[in-house]
């Protein structure tokens, strides 16, 4: 992957923690700047935050430390609910908020890279589902 791609300002701003997931943060940053989508990283709720047309769809949850949390959602704003899931496809690392927001939790880097190309590949489904909408 292109490191041109990972916002300065987003390590920068990792850089001022002292977080001890930090290897597991980075590894999370590069899959998801992998991907072929026009993805702009930025801040949102005090962790990594990544939209596409402006419209915030991916968004990591930091704190507590104990563990870092991949939230796939469709923005803050309350939109009309969806009578089904965005994604079809079952994966076992996501657990179910709504129809139109997952969560997938990591505590290990060993849990990450195991989990890389399906993480990969939900980022990849959520955004072309997001963006369709």
């Amino acid at each position: 992957m292109n490191q041109d791609k990972l916002n300065s300002e987003v390590t920068a701003f990792l850089d001022g923690l002292t977080h001890p997931l930090r290897d597991e943060i980075e590894q999370l940053r590069r899959i998801i700047m992998s991907t072929d989508h026009e993805l702009t990283e930025g801040i949102k709720w005090n962790g990594p935050s990544y939209s596409i047309h402006r419209e915030d769809r991916i968004t990591m949850k930091i704190h507590p430390q104990k563990q870092v949390q991949v939230i796939f959602h469709r923005g803050a704003k309350v939109k009309e609910p969806l009578k089904e899931r965005l994604l079809s496809e079952e994966y076992d690392i996501l657990v179910w908020k709504e129809n139109d927001r997952a969560i997938a939790t990591f505590k290990s880097l060993d849990k990450i890279e195991k989990n890389q190309q399906t993480i990969r590949e939900i980022v990849d489904k959520w955004i072309e589902a997001t963006t369709q909408l």
